[in-house]
C-alpha cells in the first residue's frame, strides 16, 4: 500500500480536524482564554491527530501487505477470500463478501465451460472414430481397383486422414498422460511407418524419399512420434519445391552399439551432395532425428513465431491451405513427451530436428 495515497484518502478528515481546531481557537480567544492555553490545546490536538493517522496508516499497510503477499503465494489466487483472516473492519467484511460472491460466480462459470469443452472433446473423438470407418473402406476400394483415378483418390484420402488425425490429437493434446506408453522403439521402423502412411501423397507429388540406416533406439511413445512425423511430412509436401526430396537421418548417441560408426547421407537426386559425419556412440546424451527437405523454406523473420497457434507467416500467403496448426501441435506434443524440437531454415529447404534424451541409467544398463 502506498502511504502517500492513504494520506490523500484521509485528507478530508484531516481538513475537518484543522477546521475544528480553528473554530475552537477562535471560541477560546473570545471567551478570554490566554494564548498559551490555546496553543497548548492546539498542540495536544495536533499530536493526537498525527499519532492516530500514523498508527492507522501503519496498521492498514501491514494488513494489506500481508493480504497481497498471501495472494501472490496462492496458485489459485481467486481463493484469497477463503484463506484471508476474518476482517475486523466493517468495510473490509463487505469487500470480502463481494469477493466470495464473485469467486462463486466464476467457479460456476468455469465448471460450465469445462463441461462444454469436455462434451465437445468427446464429440470430436467420437466423430473421428466414426469417420475413420468410411475412410478405411474407401481406401480399401481404391487399393482393390487400381487406376490413375483411384491413385489420385487415395492421395486425397491420405489428406483427409491426416486432417482427422490432427483433429483427434489436438483434442487429446492437453491430456497426453492418459494415452501414451513409453517404451524402447526403433527409430527406423517408426520413420518407415510414417512414410508408409503418406505413400500415395508422396508419390502423387513426386517426392523422393531417402532414409539413412538408423542404428538407434529411443524411449518414447511410437504412436505420438509417428503422428509428429506425419505432420512434418505433410508440411514438406505442402511447401515443396520443383524437385521435392525428403531426407531422414540420425545423429548423436546410439543405444544399440558401443563403437564409433559412420552416418553417411546420399541422395538419388543430382541436386544433393554426399556428406558423411562420424561420431562416437557414447559421447553424446541425445539421439537426434533430422527431417530435411529442399522445399521453399521459412522466412528468417517467421522462424521465432512458427510454433504459435494459427501463425502461417509468409508461406501462408503463398500456400492458401496453410492452417498454422501443424507445427504448433508438434511443439505441444514434443513438450509433453520431453522431446526437443528445433527448426532451421536458410531461405530454401527446412531442417527439423527431434532430440531424444538418453537416460544415464538406461545407457549404463545397455552398455
Amino acid at each position: 500500500m502506498d502511504s502517500r495515497k492513504y494520506l490523500a484518502d484521509k485528507l478530508p478528515a484531516i481538513l475537518m480536524n484543522l477546521t475544528g481546531m480553528i473554530f475552537l481557537a477562535a471560541f477560546l480567544a473570545v471567551s478570554g482564554t490566554d494564548g498559551y492555553s490555546i496553543l497548548f490545546i492546539l498542540f495536544v490536538w495536533t499530536v493526537a491527530l498525527c499519532c492516530y493517522v500514523a498508527t492507522a496508516c501503519f496498521l492498514r499497510k501491514k494488513y494489506l501487505d500481508k493480504l497481497l503477499a498471501m495472494t501472490q503465494e496462492l496458485e489459485e489466487r481467486y481463493l484469497i477470500a477463503e484463506v484471508a483472516a476474518k476482517p475486523e473492519r466493517a468495510d473490509d467484511a463487505v469487500f470480502i463478501e463481494i469477493m466470495k460472491m464473485a469467486e462463486k460466480s466464476m467457479l460456476e462459470k468455469i465448471a460450465r465451460i469445462e463441461k462444454e469443452r469436455r462434451e465437445y472433446k468427446e464429440y470430436i473423438e467420437q466423430w473421428v472414430h466414426e469417420v475413420k470407418t468410411p475412410i478405411a473402406a474407401m481406401k480399401l476400394l481404391g487399393e482393390n481397383n487400381r487406376s490413375d483415378f483411384t491413385r489420385e483418390l487415395l492421395a486425397e484420402l491420405e489428406h483427409v486422414n491426416h486432417y482427422t488425425e490432427q483433429a483427434l490429437y489436438y483434442a487429446r493434446s492437453e491430456h497426453t498422460e492418459k494415452d501414451y506408453i513409453i517404451r524402447e522403439i526403433d527409430l527406423e521402423s517408426v520413420v518407415h511407418g510414417a512414410v508408409a502412411d503418406s505413400k500415395y501423397l508422396l508419390r502423387q507429388n513426386g517426392v523422393a524419399i531417402l532414409i539413412d540406416e538408423m542404428d538407434a533406439c529411443v524411449y518414447t511413445d511410437d504412436k505420438w512420434l509417428r503422428f509428429i512425423l506425419n505432420q512434418l511430412i505433410g508440411n514438406a509436401v505442402k511447401y515443396r519445391g520443383e524437385q521435392p526430396a525428403l531426407h531422414f537421418y540420425v545423429t548423436g548417441n546410439s543405444t544399440k552399439c558401443g563403437r564409433t560408426f559412420y552416418s553417411c547421407t546420399s541422395s538419388r537426386s543430382e541436386s544433393r551432395n554426399r556428406a558423411c559425419s562420424i561420431f562416437s556412440c557414447r559421447k553424446a546424451d541425445t539421439v537426434s532425428l533430422t527431417v530435411e527437405d529442399n522445399g521453399i523454406g521459412i522466412a528468417k523473420s517467421d522462424l521465432p513465431r512458427i510454433f504459435e497457434k494459427g501463425f502461417t507467416g509468409d508461406n501462408g500467403r503463398r500456400v492458401p491451405s496453410s492452417t498454422g496448426i501443424g507445427l504448433y501441435l508438434c511443439k505441444k506434443l514434443c513438450d509433453k513427451l520431453g522431446i526437443g524440437l528445433a527448426v532451421y531454415s536458410e531461405g530454401q529447404g527446412t531442417k527439423v530436428v527431434l532430440s531424444f534424451h538418453i537416460n544415464d541409467f538406461v545407457t549404463e544398463v545397455q552398455g
